[in-house]
């Protein structure tokens, strides 16, 4: 009677062990961060990589977005004569919502990868166990500095987002939709509030340490050559995007409350 429940019972022990050692891996992740030696060649190479690469794509979504949140909050609105309150909607669903959450998984799917691949190849090619031998920390050489990297980068990005997602709902509202520019930009500065952008920054980033940390966790742990490689980089993406949706609801609703 009780072998039916034996394989459920692993699952569940799996699952647990396994969030075991990705907290054990975070914390010691975040104590690396503020533990000297601090590698600034290291960190600054990652804020390159992490921000000023990431621009481009952060920039071309967001410009979309914004835009086709234009459009889509004119047609909505107009089916109850509120299409004055495009701008309004524009700029808080961008700055509270859609702008650290769409550069979140943006980066999920090009740093958290790329860190995963990285530190994977280090580890199949025995690169972290010769690191470790010459007397350096792997976690404060090559974690530290991609934790430190995402984490700062990205609400500097959300900020980039957040601009251009607006002026891309600008740009329609007024070419498209024949709303005057003055009128839309007032709208939209008045109904902005500090707590919005307060929301949006804080979220990105603990989305930054999020995509940075589970890239690391699954290239540090990854094993089985370039296969264990490219396991632990689909890993990586997959479990960056679960927990930035899941904790996206938690902060919001955090913050709401």
């Amino acid at each position: 009677m009780i072998n039916p429940f034996a394989p459920v019972g692993r699952v569940v022990i799996g699952v647990l062990a396994e969030i075991g050692r990705f907290a054990a891996f975070v914390g010691r992740a975040a104590a690396s961060c503020f533990a000297p030696p601090i590698f600034f060649g290291q960190f600054w190479r990652q804020c390159a990589q992490v921000g000023y690469f990431s621009l481009p794509v952060i920039g071309l979504t967001a410009v979309f977005i914004g835009a086709a949140l234009a459009l889509n909050i004119y047609v909505g609105g107009a089916r109850f004569n509120a299409e004055q309150f495009v701008p309004n909607i524009v700029v808080l669903g961008i700055t509270r919502e859609l702008g650290p959450v769409l550069a979140g998984l943006m980066l999920a799917g090009r740093v958290s990868a790329g860190i995963a691949a990285e530190i994977g190849t280090m580890r199949v090619t025995e690169q972290i166990d010769a690191m470790a031998t010459l007397s350096t920390d792997p976690f404060r050489f090559l974690v530290a500095p991609r934790v430190l990297a995402a984490t700062l980068c990205l609400p500097l990005l959300v900020v980039a987002a957040d601009i251009i997602g607006v002026m891309g709902g600008y740009l329609v509202a007024v070419n498209s939709l024949h709303f005057n520019g003055v009128i839309y930009l007032r709208n939209t500065f008045q109904f902005l509030e500090s707590q919005d952008v307060i929301l949006g920054l804080t979220k990105a980033a603990v989305f930054g340490f999020i995509i940075a940390t589970v890239g690391s966790y699954q290239g540090y742990n990854s094993q089985g050559g370039a296969l264990g490689v490219g396991r632990a980089t689909t890993n990586a993406v997959v479990g960056s995007i679960v927990l930035i949706l899941a904790v996206n609801y938690l902060i919001t609703a955090f913050f709401v409350e």
